[in-house]
């Protein structure tokens, strides 16, 4: 959950595929990632040149700072002067912030009250950012200057909400792949005997859940979710569909119906596993608008209506405040029998991962009858 994709805002760069990237840094030192459609031969990267692509709508650049597009914008130098000095004095209390935020396995932040807070919740995760910066910085110090790569563009699911609220679940008994080292296979074995892996084949490996009560934002990182007890698992659970005021009940029944169309799916698989794989679980925040009891029936039909146009993208998808998304991801280590480069093949289904999924939807359903009670 931490080192997130780039978002990709409404640009023609494709919003998932392959795209060539090239770095760059400014007058002030800070890098820049330029990305381009990648057209004609993908696979000689190192010797494309793109110098003549049309720098509006068709470059999107990402820097440690924000999120720019590169269009023929005509900015004083006096703007850019002071917008430099409030990012740099931004960046400051970015560093206090995420000092105190690795003290903590469990953390509260509370998001400011002015102004709109989907939107301050989208550009002020103070987690989120830093963590884009961390990765900006690696890049940096690997990348050839000017040079060309491949990289895939991965769809950010949590663009479509407006106050995501996410739970990252390391899912199955086993973690290592069947081309990890004996180090890596004795790390991975210890850590699910250590969590609730081993005991009900799903442990907690991040969670960000957005607390109405009191306007903050709660999050849990892996390593208090493989401390804790199967119990202690449940009211993590709980937590999650809590949003400081009341249990958000009408989230129950689609992700307990979409848990267990993809356990049904997944039994029917043979020789696959999804080693060290995760399950996303991902809802809106925002509270929903309250509707008094005599409200007019086409107020109340528009109220929990979904928009989609399919023809606009995965952008254009705005769910409804109960909609829930469930994504199975990471499949670094996943294998099966279609794959030719791999030395071992499986038989039958993925017992480890099924076992977690049906102990998943088991707790998500004692939490919904025992808040019903």
């Amino acid at each position: 959950m931490g080192e997130n994709a780039f978002k990709a805002h409404h640009v023609s760069v494709p919003q998932t595929g392959v795209v060539s990237v090239s770095f760059e840094e400014d007058e002030d030192g800070n890098l820049c990632l330029i990305a381009y459609p990648l057209n004609g031969d993908h696979d000689n990267l190192e010797n494309l040149d793109n110098s003549d692509c049309e720098p509006k709508s068709k470059l999107l650049r990402w820097t440690n700072k924000k999120t720019v597009l590169l269009e023929n914008e005509k900015i004083s130098k006096e703007w850019v002067r002071q917008h430099r000095k409030e990012e740099k004095m931004k960046s400051h209390k970015l560093e206090e912030e995420f000092e105190w935020l690795k003290k903590s396995e469990v953390l509260y932040y509370t998001v400011e009250k002015k102004g709109n807070v989907s939107s301050q919740f989208k550009h002020h995760n103070p987690w989120s950012i830093k963590c884009h910066q961390q990765q900006l910085q690696r890049m940096k110090e690997n990348a050839k200057h000017r040079n060309q790569y491949k990289f895939i563009l991965l769809e950010n699911l949590t663009s479509r909400y407006e106050v995501p609220c996410v739970l990252d679940l390391k899912m199955g008994t086993r973690q290592h792949g069947d081309d990890a080292s004996e180090e890596k296979k004795a790390n991975q074995i210890r850590k699910c005997q250590q969590s609730t892996s081993a005991v009900i084949g799903v442990r907690v490996c991040g969670m960000q859940v957005y607390q109405a009560g009191t306007g903050q934002l709660m999050f849990m990182n892996k390593y208090h979710g493989r401390k804790l007890s199967v119990q202690g698992f449940k009211e993590a659970l709980y937590q999650f569909f809590h949003n400081g005021k009341y249990l958000r009940r009408e989230l129950f029944e689609s992700v307990i119906k979409k848990l267990t169309e993809l356990k049904s799916v997944l039994e029917k698989q043979e020789s696959y596993r999804f080693y060290s794989s995760s399950l996303l679980i991902i809802y809106d925040g925002k509270e929903r608008q309250e509707v008094a009891v005599d409200s007019d029936p086409e107020d109340l039909e528009d109220l929990s209506e979904e928009s989609s146009d399919e023809s606009a993208g995965a952008y254009a998808y705005k769910p409804s405040t109960s909609t829930v998304d469930v994504r199975m991801i990471d499949f670094a280590h996943t294998t099966c029998k279609y794959y030719g480069e791999d030395s071992v093949v499986h038989e039958g289904q993925d017992t480890g991962y099924v076992f977690g999924l049906q102990n998943l939807i088991d707790i998500i359903k004692e939490i919904r009858d025992e808040s019903s009670e």
